[in-house]
Formats: structure tokens, C-alpha cells, sequence
């Protein structure tokens, strides 16, 4: 399971900006989590318990914002949301989209730190 990996990655980021901040504790951290990152949100969840033991971030909450998959559609001139990751086809023209201008981020976007 790499999401214990990638949950054990965003914690040490914690903890330096902690430790920045003479060991201020952690309240939450705010992530953008993209349909086609590969990570699957709930392994997430759960492995943001184990990672945040004994640390500054233990009982932090980890915020997740799901980001829809958006293609360029090259018929219609224009950016589409697609609802299914398996099909890269315009939902309007049907016509094949192989442009993803959205949807593979993994990015953690603020931090909430109690001083």
C-alpha cells in the first residue's frame, strides 16, 4: 500500500514546519487529490492515523479535495469533465480526448497550525 508512503511523506513535511515553529502542533492539513494520481483516498485516510502517531500531527485532520478529471476536447475547442477515467471520450462530441489538463495532482495546498 504506497499510500502509507505517500501519508508518512506529507507528515515529515509536518513536522519540519513544525519544527520551524518550535514544535507547534498541527490541526489539519489541506491536500488536492487528483481521480488520476493513483492513490485511493480512503487507504489515505486510514494510513494518515498510523503515520501521525508520536507526532506533532497526531489527531490532525487530513482535508482532502477530490479533483475531477478534465481533458481537452480538440472538436469542441474546449476543456471537459469526464465522469469515468476509463473513457477519454468528449461527453458532448463523444470524440477521443487524450489532453488531461486535470486530475493527477497530489498536492498538499495549506497546513493549519496551532501556535
Amino acid at each position: 500500500m504506497h499510500e502509507l508512503s505517500i501519508a508518512l511523506s506529507i507528515v515529515e513535511m509536518g513536522i519540519e514546519e513544525s519544527n520551524k515553529r518550535g514544535g507547534a502542533k498541527v490541526d489539519a492539513v489541506h491536500l488536492k487529490l487528483g481521480r488520476l494520481s493513483g492513490v485511493v483516498k480512503d487507504a489515505l485516510l486510514f494510513s494518515w492515523e498510523i503515520a501521525c502517531q508520536g507526532t506533532t500531527l497526531e489527531s490532525s485532520r487530513l482535508e482532502i479535495t477530490e479533483i475531477p478529471v478534465v481533458v481537452h476536447c480538440e472538436n469542441c475547442k474546449t476543456d471537459r469533465t469526464i465522469a469515468e477515467i476509463n473513457n477519454f471520450l468528449c461527453p458532448v462530441c463523444n470524440a477521443p480526448t487524450p489532453e488531461v489538463m486535470q486530475g493527477r495532482e497530489l498536492e498538499v495546498t495549506a497546513l493549519e497550525i496551532i501556535e
